[in-house]
């Protein structure tokens, strides 16, 4: 294979057939993607966009489309979250939508917004323990003999 390049264009050739042209792009991190040379199993890949997700999100619950949209706002650029989207929503599928809400509930609770977080949590079981809620810190004191307050050590 060789590769021809000028300051505006990359030329490949196979056999000294010319195989792809693109125009080139000096964007830094961009994909640059022409939508004619993808396989057919990856077409499927440039259909996706953050709407997509956040809609299959939303149809399940919306504590997971907020969680989804918190996976995608946390990486630089959307397309980087999206396999990591997907993979989420597959759990869906694999071990239940009920799973997957708890699951989403736990790892947005501990700021983990990632692919393995859910997987972690869901094979631990973690998902099926109930979520405490936050404790009032201006709750009064239980009364108990062992609790003595501040009177005690004055």
């Amino acid at each position: 294979m060789k590769v021809l390049y000028t300051s505006t264009l990359v030329e490949i050739y196979y056999r000294y057939e010319k195989i792809a042209e693109h125009e080139r792009s000096y964007a830094r991190f961009k994909y640059t993607t022409n939508r004619d040379h993808l396989a057919s199993h990856h077409k499927e890949y440039a259909d996706w966009s953050v709407e997509k997700f956040i809609e299959e999100a939303r149809s399940i619950h919306s504590d997971v489309e907020i969680y989804i949209a918190k996976v995608i706002e946390s990486k630089a650029h959307p397309e980087q979250a999206y396999k990591s989207a997907r993979g989420i929503l597959s759990f869906a599928r694999r071990v239940g939508e009920k799973r997957l809400i708890n699951a989403c509930r736990w790892a947005d609770s501990y700021g983990l917004y990632s692919y393995p977080a859910i997987d972690s949590i869901l094979s631990t079981r973690q998902d099926e323990v109930p979520l405490e809620n936050e404790t009032d810190i201006n709750a009064p004191m239980p009364e108990h003999d062992n609790i003595r307050g501040k009177e005690y050590y004055n």
